[in-house]
């Protein structure tokens, strides 16, 4: 996978999500939040944040439960602009990158959490996920 999220600092608040079965989810997915309390890979701009896959989830293996960190600090992938330390980060319209969070991000859910680096155009940053 490319892009995965990679622990700095490590979470301490976790949620379970329910997962179809066929899912095939990395260690380190940025997931996206679907209904009824369901996580899928983020894939869109504007996906509600629902956590960071903390667990392998091979497809068919007839689990239908992973867990997700709702917080830490992670090495995120920006999206192709650029943000600065302290503002918000939202999902991107790539799997596990995020972009500068507009208002319409908080809304919809899609915040990740606060920069703590000035980020470049692709560049790796780490950000402190939940905190907003």
């Amino acid at each position: 996978m490319s892009d995965e999220a990679v622990p700095i600092e490590t979470p301490t608040r976790f949620a379970r999500y329910t997962v179809a079965d066929g899912a095939g989810i990395a260690i380190g997915t940025m997931l996206k939040l679907t209904d009824p309390n369901t996580a899928v890979a983020h894939s869109g701009d504007g996906d509600a944040f629902a956590g960071i896959a903390w667990e392998e989830k091979t497809a068919s293996d007839g689990i239908t439960e992973i867990t997700a960190a709702l917080n830490g600090v992670w090495d995120l992938t920006d999206g192709g602009a650029t943000f600065d330390a302290g503002e918000l980060v939202a999902l991107d319209g790539t799997a596990n990158e995020v972009r500068l969070a507009v208002e319409a991000d908080i809304i919809t859910g899609s915040v990740v959490g606060k920069s703590l680096e000035d980020a470049g155009a692709n560049e790796v940053v780490r950000v402190r996920v939940g905190e907003w």
